[in-house]
């Protein structure tokens, strides 16, 4: 948690994606809401620049995990996640 928090503050322009299905609840910030198992089919809700920073998260990590791994196949080159997923975060303290 506290390497994804360091990325999310130092990274300007980044994008973040919560890919949890169902709704379990949100990150402050999130961008976008994309379950983890469609990011292929909607890659157009996705940064066109292929370097850009994207950051997933789900509840545990498990969702997440197969989203970066999914967004990294499709050619994107800057993504990071949030291991451990929401319960990592906020056992660290994070809101």
């Amino acid at each position: 948690p506290e390497a994804f928090l360091a990325a999310l503050r130092g990274t300007p322009q980044i994008t973040l994606i919560n890919v949890h299905v169902p709704y379990e609840g949100e990150l402050p910030g999130t961008d976008a809401f994309i379950a983890f198992d469609t990011i292929e089919r909607q890659r157009n809700r996705l940064p066109p620049d292929k370097d850009a920073a994207i950051a997933v998260y789900c509840l545990s990590g498990r969702m997440s995990e197969i989203a970066s791994r999914t967004l990294r196949d499709l050619g994107y080159t800057n993504v990071t996640e949030l291991r451990g997923g929401m319960i990592a975060w906020h056992r660290a303290g994070f809101p």
